[in-house]
């Protein structure tokens, strides 16, 4: 059965545009190459951790939704939006092996007319110079001539209800104008508004500039309260001072480290072509290594903290509260919890962990014990250490029966805790 929109990769940004889609009316059909993930979504359960909610995805299903494996479903769409993972591999470049595939799984179902749109987070040119080339050799046609291509970066925060799909504006830039247009006549349908780049590759390095503003932001922030911690200066009422400048300042806060789906888009240098001899970000460079000593100044803060009550990390029981990346989600992409237990374990401590959100969690694949009763574990831990404030942590109580509270976030009352 023939579809309006084909989204391809159904992971944590694919499955919100679904959503969204499906919310607008839009007959949809959703590729993704593993069988197990449009199991579970056919099943009526979500397979990407902290995305959507089970009751979401029924409802989408019950919109028409339909989860495939079959590439034979994309040579029946008007609209092929691709959503795969482009994760930073080992040497913190981006990997395009699964943009790659998508791709080629649909040039070579690829019709004339067709509107592709790339939300994948890329390294400028690559709509250009990386999927051109391959939708273009599968399919025999012409982008711009005979299908229409654009590039429109994912724009999500997960769990944010006040910023939604419909209400954060979209970027769009096409290969040529009509290219542009059509893109915007498809997102009209989704988003309040619309925002026009010059190119693909403006719309790329919006997400890159997004980005890694937050990024040297954090940085920065993270930066000053190692500083201020070692000046007895409290970095949390400084901040809550200088927000209240009306002008040239936004308020960002520090904490164990950066996570997210939203790295930096190749920190050291931005790709190049034969024209230029590359572009290398230092800056961003300079953020991401701060950013990365932010778990091993957590670990020495736990360290000292203990010694200065008599005791070793060696045996001590420590408790960690939060692990996922971001409040109130199960999403535990690149969050620092992982990195902190494992150097705690590796200096002896005895590891336990409590997550409204994650009731598994592991680390060198080992499993972590998890807290029952909060209080409990916080009472008869040597030291417990807030990684994440959800919302349904009574800070203030906690502070109360804690033996040692470490507040990487800066969320308990003033004087309630060890703050970073």
């Amino acid at each position: 059965m023939p579809a309006d929109l084909a989204v391809i990769g159904l992971g944590h940004g694919g499955l919100p545009l679904v959503q969204a889609a499906v919310a607008a009316g839009i007959d949809t059909v959703g590729y993704d190459t593993d069988p197990r993930s449009c199991a579970e979504l056919r099943a009526g359960r979500t397979p990407v951790e902290g995305s959507l909610t089970a009751s979401e995805i029924r409802r989408m299903l019950s919109g028409g939704f339909r989860p495939t494996t079959s590439a034979a479903e994309l040579g029946r769409v008007r609209t092929a939006v691709i959503c795969s993972p482009t994760p930073l591999g080992p040497d913190r470049t981006v990997d395009l092996t699964a943009l790659g595939d998508a791709a080629r799984a649909l040039a070579a179902r690829l019709r004339p007319h067709t509107t592709v749109v790339l939300e994948s987070a890329v390294p400028p040119g690559t709509t250009e110079n990386f999927l051109r080339p391959l939708l273009e050799e599968g399919s025999g046609l012409t982008a711009g001539r005979d299908f229409h291509l654009a590039c429109s970066p994912s724009r999500l925060d997960p769990g944010n209800r006040t910023h939604t799909y419909a209400s954060t504006p979209k970027v769009i830039g096409g290969l040529t104008s009509a290219c542009t247009e059509s893109a915007a006549a498809f997102y009209g349908r989704l988003t309040d508004k619309v925002v026009r780049a010059r190119g693909p590759r403006e719309a790329e390095m919006t997400k890159v500039l997004e980005t890694n503003f937050r990024h040297v932001n954090i940085a920065l922030v993270n930066e000053m309260a190692v500083a201020c911690h070692d000046l007895g200066v409290d970095l949390w009422d400084v901040i809550r001072c200088a927000e209240t400048k009306p002008f040239g300042f936004q308020p960002f806060r520090p904490g164990p480290g950066v996570g997210g789906h939203g790295v930096p888009v190749d920190p050291g240098c931005l790709p190049y072509s034969s024209r230029t001899p590359g572009h290398p970000l230092r800056m961003v460079s300079l953020a991401q290594e701060i950013n990365d000593r932010m778990p091993s100044y957590v670990i020495r803060r736990c360290a000292t903290l203990l010694n200065e009550h008599g005791k070793s990390v060696r045996g001590a029981r420590v408790l960690l509260l939060g692990v996922t990346y971001k409040p109130d989600s199960a999403d535990q992409e690149a969050a620092p919890a992982r990195e902190i237990a494992t150097r705690l374990m590796d200096m002896g401590a005895q590891i336990g962990y409590h997550d409204p959100h994650v009731l598994d969690w592991r680390v060198r694949e080992l499993p972590v014990p998890r807290a029952d009763s909060l209080y409990e574990a916080a009472a008869a831990a040597d030291l417990t250490v807030l990684l994440q404030q959800h919302r349904t942590y009574d800070l203030q109580g906690l502070a109360v029966k804690a033996q040692l509270l470490l507040d990487t976030r800066g969320a308990t009352p003033a004087g309630a805790a060890h703050r970073l």
